[in-house]
């Protein structure tokens, strides 16, 4: 029996070989499998200690950062809860408690 995935297209499971890339009898959708696993990679971000950060986890931030135009700064241990990764120079799109819409560079944060 052969563990072939599902079409991404239309979910059929009667996929079959052709060569190097698999075939979807139902909607005659062609696909190389290797590019299908690192197309969904998505956006990677990586926080200060080398642990890679996903959507929805909670950081602390690691040093005080000065944010243009607010009257105050955001604080070393500031807890930011509910992250998403986005791609981009500043990778962490978020909410702070009390601060509101933020983005964040996750060279600056710490994985909780």
């Amino acid at each position: 029996m052969n563990n072939l995935p599902n079409c991404p297209k239309c979910n059929s499971e009667y996929v079959y070989e052709d060569g190097v890339l698999l075939v979807c009898p139902e909607c005659a959708y062609e696909w190389d499998p290797a590019e299908v696993v690192a197309g969904e990679a998505g956006p990677v971000a990586i926080d200060a200690n080398g642990n890679q950060l996903a959507d929805g986890d909670t950081v602390t931030l690691i040093k005080d950062l000065k944010v243009k135009g607010a009257p105050k700064d955001l604080k070393q241990g500031t807890r930011v809860k509910n992250i998403r990764i986005v791609e981009g120079d500043h990778n962490i799109d978020c909410k702070i408690d009390g601060f509101g819409a933020m983005k964040l560079k996750s060279e600056f944060v710490k994985k909780i």
